[in-house]
């Protein structure tokens, strides 16, 4: 059975879930983990709305990575599933 694609959201997503919770990085981990986010929205022209619009603002950004770094790994696909439907653009 083929695996459905993941999205740019699910990729950006899991780029910002799996450097927050990779500790190997200690406190810059989560700092690395929101660029990386945002710089690869930016690459693939996704981090902006048609309008011009931050698809995700800082302060939701903060918020979002502290609240991964205090996560259960449990919550993984919750969390996941949290961040997509913030920058899907089907949302707007």
């Amino acid at each position: 059975m083929r695996r459905k694609q993941k999205s740019i959201e699910e990729k950006a997503a899991n780029v910002l879930y799996l450097v927050v919770e990779n500790h190997s990085f200690t406190d810059g981990n989560k700092r690395i983990a929101a660029w990386l986010f945002v710089w690869y929205l930016n690459e693939n022209n996704y981090l902006y709305t048609v309008n011009g619009i931050k698809k995700i603002g800082n302060d939701t950004l903060v918020a979002l990575t502290l609240m991964i770094a205090e996560s259960n790994p449990k919550e993984k696909e919750l969390l996941i599933n949290v961040i997509i439907n913030l920058i899907n653009t089907d949302n707007e």
